[in-house]
């Protein structure tokens, strides 16, 4: 990365393109493109995202004030126009940028692979739950979501070690949450941590039988008889280790397993919180510390609402609106890369910060940072949301 570049070309230059071609070429995303092609409407979306553009004529105005520098940026294009960003939005199959981001996630969870966790856990754990983004119903009435409302939920699977979402799925506002199940791509020997919202206990008692584990917040009205009781230590919190079977009329049959139910009282908020899962070899402290991870995914879900561009959107067809939303998620793996890589130790907020006010300056990228890696943060409280501790 070097000085006669901009810091939009050098962030640029870490996407593997020979991948990206490849994803073009599997949905012929470029068949019959004269000029403006896929790589030139990821970076103007991606642009977008890191300079915080508001529409179309925005994102256009702010190219067009640096067309001599475009060539240079990597655009293919020498001129960016709204209508042919909008057409592109419409018309490209958003799958190019799903399957892409894919690579990036890929590559990201190889580098937050060994992320420390607080406990000790050599498995990977996921937590799963979705996000819902209010939409104009006059404007996208093909995604109704309440009588005057219109909306999409995001269906996100993040990894914890690292906070990278390692599967995401766009449906209307009106699926269930606990559908997504049957959709997951499992892992064998890997935790998932979920809210109640996702019980259902033959789709449990699916992933129980592909070899994968569950945490997951019992329901009050949960029916079981007790098995076996296991010792604890009511100094931690924990009230009970129990090995239990099922006993409700639906749920006993769905689930004819034994499980596991861990009782434990958070004194902070003076909750008490009760767990099912089938993993019977971990401690049950280490899964109540499990399910307290579970709220990187909602901190995930804040992050990327305030900081990048997927509540408003530059087109309203179902194609415009997934194709943002992974170009979004995009940059912000590309983010989390470029963190790791360069080894920076602030957050993703205050990176995205510099990036947005010097992305036309031609500075080595890591000395772009050195501003905010020297400045001590400790005296300045910040209530920004932090997904890299």
């Amino acid at each position: 990365m070097n000085s006669g570049r901009t810091i939009f070309a050098q962030i640029m230059s870490t996407l593997p393109l020979r991948h990206f071609h490849r994803c073009v070429e599997r949905y012929s995303g470029d068949y019959k493109v004269k000029s403006f092609c896929c790589l030139d409407q990821f970076l103007a979306l991606a642009f977008a995202q890191l300079t915080y553009r508001e529409s179309l004529r925005d994102i256009e105005s702010c190219l067009r004030s640096v067309q001599p520098r475009l060539y240079h940026m990597g655009f293919r294009c020498s001129q960016i126009s709204r209508n042919t960003l909008a057409h592109a939005n419409e018309e490209r199959d958003w799958r190019i940028y799903a399957d892409f981001a894919q690579l990036l996630i890929a590559e990201a969870r190889s580098l937050y692979c060994y992320e420390n966790l607080g406990f000790d856990l050599d498995q990977t754990a996921f937590a799963l739950d979705s996000t819902l983004i209010d939409l104009c119903l006059s404007l996208f009435p093909w995604a109704p979501h309440q009588r005057s409302k219109a909306g999409v939920k995001v269906h996100t699977l993040l990894d914890l070690r690292g906070s990278i979402p390692s599967y995401l799925h766009i449906s209307g506002a009106h699926t269930s949450d606990v559908s997504v199940l049957d959709r997951l791509p499992l892992q064998a020997g890997s935790i998932y941590v979920m809210d109640r919202g996702y019980i259902h206990f033959k789709r449990l008692y699916a992933l129980a039988q592909a070899a994968v584990f569950f945490v997951v917040r019992a329901r009050d009205n949960m029916q079981y008889r007790r098995r076996y009781s296991h010792p604890v230590d009511k100094a931690t919190g924990l009230r009970s280790d129990q090995t239990i079977l099922l006993t409700g009329v639906d749920s006993a049959y769905d689930y004819p397993a034994p499980a596991r139910r861990v009782h434990f009282f958070d004194a902070e908020h003076h909750n008490d919180l009760v767990f099912i899962t089938n993993h019977f070899s971990l401690p049950a402290l280490t899964i109540a510390q499990l399910y307290k991870r579970r709220w990187k995914v909602e901190l995930f879900f804040k992050w990327i609402k305030q900081h990048l561009r997927i509540k408003a959107f530059y087109g309203t067809s179902p194609n415009a609106v997934k194709t943002q939303i992974w170009i979004a998620t995009s940059v912000y793996l590309l983010l989390a890369i470029i963190k790791k890589r360069l080894g920076l130790s602030s957050d993703l907020y205050r990176i995205l910060q510099v990036v947005s006010i010097t992305i036309f300056e031609k500075t080595p990228l890591l000395q772009a940072f050195q501003g905010i890696e020297t400045q001590a943060f400790c005296d300045d409280p910040c209530n920004q949301l932090n997904l890299f501790d």
